[in-house]
């Protein structure tokens, strides 16, 4: 990258062209006219071209001034837009929702339309989470984790009662190779980090003849557990949420008709006291009615 002149001598350089005055231009940036004379001086040294002619009582550009000016003008412009594009908006205008990243795709995203044409007012910003990590330094008005509920100093509304079932491509299913989950002992199967109700307790409740290990494929995610078995790399343990939308679209099949319920599920965390007018109390009772469960824990 070529070495680009201080920022403060650019804006030096714009202000004073677009005033024709040093003067002027010293006043809008709360300068000296003698401190904005030099932010030029030294701009013109680094560039090796005069910007302006210099007249008793005035100023002119110079070609290359003329020519330097819309430049600079453009990427003040860019740069302006951008500032705004990423920090422009005040939080309190912003409705910021953390959840966890498979189910932002795959149940969220597919309801949040009619929450976006109810409340078409509402600024949402999404940021995805993975194993409920804590981040301190986040700011975010709710929050979407998974677990079994009861977080200290927070509200939670159960959203989802899951089960479990085993997934796999079509064409592995179409196999018929796998008929009975003792037959699974020599597969890859997927197993997602995080969550305490698994395989092994899959296996169990199915009466497998074998005791499920970390061997396999262990992925950090759902998505992408559901990725690797839809290109036939293994076995993916669905939960009911997450995977109604990868089986509605055929790209999952359920290897066997056994899903078994876990205590595990979904659920919002919120403040203990909130504006009843606020965007995030607006999300809270739509999300609650859009799941018909939304019972405290």
């Amino acid at each position: 990258m070529h070495d680009l002149p201080p920022l403060a001598w650019l804006r030096a350089f714009e202000v004073s062209a677009r005033h024709l005055s040093f003067t002027s231009a010293a006043q809008e940036l709360a300068l000296s006219q003698a401190a904005i004379s030099k932010q030029i001086k030294l701009l013109e040294h680094q560039l090796g071209e005069p910007l302006f002619l210099r007249f008793p009582r005035s100023l002119a550009l110079t070609k290359a001034g003329a020519a330097f000016l819309p430049k600079v003008e453009d990427a003040f412009e860019r740069l302006g837009a951008g500032y705004s594009e990423v920090f422009g908006a005040k939080r309190s205008d912003v409705l910021t929702i953390r959840c966890a990243a498979g189910f932002a795709v795959n149940w969220l995203a597919p309801r949040l339309p009619d929450f976006i044409s109810n409340h078409p007012d509402v600024s949402l910003r999404l940021i995805s989470s993975i194993w409920n990590e804590d981040d301190e330094s986040a700011a975010y008005d709710l929050d979407i984790r998974y677990g079994e509920g009861g977080w200290p100093g927070l509200i939670s509304h159960r959203l989802t009662q899951e089960t479990l079932q085993p997934l796999c491509s079509p064409d592995v299913k179409a196999s018929g190779q796998l008929r009975h989950p003792s037959d699974l002992k020599n597969q890859n199967l997927i197993h997602v980090l995080g969550y305490k109700e698994g395989w092994a307790i899959w296996l169990k409740k199915a009466n497998a003849d074998f005791a499920v290990t970390q061997a396999g494929i262990q992925c950090d995610t759902s998505l992408m557990a559901f990725g690797l078995a839809a290109a036939g790399a293994g076995i993916a343990l669905g939960r009911t949420s997450m995977a109604e939308a990868e089986l509605r679209a055929g790209r999952l099949v359920a290897l066997f008709d056994l899903a078994f319920p876990v205590k595990e599920g979904f659920y919002l965390i919120a403040p203990k006291s909130q504006n009843k007018n606020h965007p995030a109390s607006l999300f809270k009772q739509w999300l609650l009615a859009a799941t018909k469960i939304g019972s405290l824990s």
